[in-house]
C-alpha cells in the first residue's frame, strides 16, 4: 500500500466521523439550502462546491503548518472571526433583502449566477474560524505526527471529507429543492423562510464571535 495511504480502520473511523460532522447543521448547510429554495438546484450545488473547495485549502493549509500559525496569532485570528461574522451577517441581510420571493413564485431581485453562488460557498467555508479549529485540532488526531508520509496521508483524509461529504451535501441541496417545490405556496411562508435562514445566518455570526484560537 502507498505510503500516503492511511490504514484501513483509520480510513473507516474518518469516513464515519466526516458523516457525523457533514449532516451537523453549520453556516455552509443553511446557504446551500437557502441558494437551493431562491434560485434553485443548480445554485444549490454550486455553492455546495465552493464549500468543498473550501474544505480543500483548509487542508491544505493544516498540511502546511499555516493553519496552527493563524490560530496561534491573536490578531490573525481575531480578523479572520471578524471577517467571517461580517461576511454572515452580509448573507443574514441578502436573505432578507434578495430572496424575499422564493424562484417558484416570482424571481429574487437580485439572482446570482451560478459562478457567484459557487464564490460565496467558497468564502463562507474560508471565513469560518471553527473550520479553521476544526481541521487544525480534528484532522491531525488521525496522522502520526512522526510519520514521513504524514502530509501526504493529511491530504488524502481531507480528499475522503470531500468524498464523503458530497452525496450529503447533494441530498440536502435536493431536499431544499424538494422542500420550494411542494411546501412554498404563498408569500407568507416565503418571507418566513428567508427570515429563517437571516436568524440561522446571524445566530453563526454571534457563535464565531466567540470561537477562541490557542492562548
Amino acid at each position: 500500500m502507498p505510503a500516503f495511504i492511511p490504514d484501513l480502520p483509520v480510513i473507516l473511523a474518518f469516513a464515519l466521523t466526516t458523516i457525523v460532522l457533514a449532516i451537523t447543521p453549520g453556516p455552509d448547510m443553511a446557504l446551500q439550502m437557502s441558494r437551493a429554495i431562491n434560485y434553485g438546484r443548480e445554485h444549490g450545488l454550486a455553492t455546495a462546491a465552493g464549500a468543498m473547495t473550501g474544505i480543500l485549502v483548509h487542508t491544505c493549509l493544516v498540511a502546511l503548518g499555516i493553519s496552527v500559525l493563524i490560530v496561534a496569532a491573536p490578531t490573525a485570528f481575531f480578523v479572520l472571526k471578524i471577517a467571517g461574522a461580517l461576511y454572515l451577517l452580509y448573507l443574514a441581510w441578502q436573505a432578507i433583502t434578495q430572496g424575499g420571493g422564493l424562484r417558484l413564485a416570482q424571481k429574487a431581485a437580485k439572482t446570482p449566477n451560478v459562478a457567484q453562488s459557487y464564490l460565496t460557498g467558497i468564502g463562507i467555508n474560508l471565513l469560518n474560524p471553527k473550520v479553521v479549529l476544526f481541521f487544525m485540532t480534528f484532522l491531525p488526531q488521525f496522522v502520526d505526527s512522526h510519520d514521513p508520509a504524514a502530509g501526504q496521508k493529511l491530504l488524502f483524509l481531507g480528499a475522503e471529507f470531500i468524498l464523503v461529504s458530497i452525496p450529503l451535501a447533494v441530498l440536502t441541496v435536493f431536499a431544499a429543492e424538494w422542500l420550494a417545490g411542494t411546501l412554498v405556496r404563498s408569500t407568507w411562508v416565503q418571507r418566513a423562510l428567508n427570515w429563517s435562514f437571516a436568524a440561522v445566518f446571524t445566530a453563526f455570526a454571534a457563535t464565531i464571535l466567540f470561537a477562541e484560537g490557542r492562548k
